[in-house]
């Protein structure tokens, strides 16, 4: 069984994702990284070819890892729009989770980050509502499981993933 995290850029995917993989053992992968690796910069595939292109490699990623098994996949915030993502993660054995995180808290943390996240380039906070409230919807009717992450530590999260699971822990967690 993968792990597949899910939510909008800085609901802490990556963090959580590394969480759980030291907790429990799973190989760690980050689609992002993985698209980063082969082809080169995010902003660069966007400035140059566009999103749409960078949607397409992020499928041929998605359906590479979803082959995985006893993984953690921690997913860029767009990737599980296109249904035939989630819908290789679970034909994988995934189990999607929804990192759910109030507005503000995105806002604070990704709200300057548009040289790196191309879809928040000049971004304002209304904007990024509008994007959220979207995106939830998706995330929702993909999800197999959804944490509400606000006011809880990275760990705690992690922890409440690993459980809902019944993921075994590795003897030092």
């Amino acid at each position: 069984m993968n792990i597949v995290l899910c939510g909008m850029m800085g609901a802490g995917k990556t963090t959580v994702g590394i969480l759980i993989s030291d907790l429990t053992g799973m190989r760690w992968y980050d689609t992002d990284d993985l698209i980063t690796d082969k082809y080169g910069k995010i902003a660069d595939i966007f400035e140059y070819h566009g999103e749409e292109r960078f949607r397409a490699i992020e499928t041929e990623i998605v359906h590479r890892v979803a082959k995985e098994d006893n993984c953690v996949i921690s997913t860029g915030g767009g990737c599980v729009l296109r249904p035939e993502n989630s819908a290789a993660f679970k034909e994988g054995g995934g189990k999607i989770v929804f990192l759910k995180v109030d507005i503000k808290v995105l806002f604070e943390r990704t709200g300057h980050t548009g040289d790196e996240r191309p879809l928040l380039k000049n971004t304002t906070f209304e904007k990024m509502k509008a994007l959220l409230d979207v995106r939830t919807p998706i995330y929702e009717s993909c999800a197999d499981y959804t944490v509400d992450t606000n006011g809880k530590s990275a760990k705690e999260v992690a922890i409440e993933i690993i459980r809902a699971f019944g993921l075994p822990m590795r003897e030092q967690a």
